[in-house]
């Protein structure tokens, strides 16, 4: 497995100044607006369609 994916910017203000959080794996503090978020991969293909 790599290293973990580091995001680009914050998902609720659009800022650029994350900085890993000790919260959980995968979680992302956002120094512009305060919040702490998480991350998580699902998956990757096509996702099965049911009919």
């Amino acid at each position: 497995m790599s290293e973990r994916a580091v995001p680009f910017y914050c998902p609720y203000c659009g800022e650029e100044d994350l900085r890993p959080a000790e919260a959980a794996h995968g979680a992302w503090y956002c120094g512009a607006c305060l919040r702490t978020f998480s991350l998580k991969m699902i998956g990757i293909g096509v996702p099965e369609v049911t009919r």
